[in-house]
């Protein structure tokens, strides 16, 4: 099995994540069709698979990194999918929860 790059699975964690809790709120907040949630509780499902990817010996540590990811991704979500482009305070706390994220994730950890 070849390694998936660490960024490919976060992205995919969070497109995954995402759009599954999207079919929730479409569900709840948009009038949309119950049917929904069948997408959606099969989005979140990969969500939790795809995690388990990560490069991490600990779960914790994997979540944490992947918090900045998801910030970042639920951006671009904002800008493509519901018309909403960021602001700068927006990008600026993006940037730094990737930073953030990228310290927790390649950081040299003491066991």
């Amino acid at each position: 099995m070849t390694a998936i790059p660490t960024f490919a699975v976060y992205a995919a964690a969070a497109l995954a994540e995402i759009a599954g809790c999207f079919a929730v709120w479409a569900w709840m907040r948009l009038g949309a069709s119950a049917l929904w949630l069948l997408p959606g509780l099969m989005a979140l499902a990969a969500f939790a698979w795809l995690l388990t990817l990560a490069p991490s010996d600990f779960a914790g540590r994997a979540f944490a990194a992947y918090g900045g990811v998801y910030i970042g991704s639920s951006l671009i979500w904002l800008w493509a999918i519901e018309g909403q482009r960021p602001d700068s305070w927006d990008m600026t706390g993006a940037l730094l929860c990737v930073i953030g994220a990228g310290i927790i994730l390649f950081a040299p950890h003491v066991a």
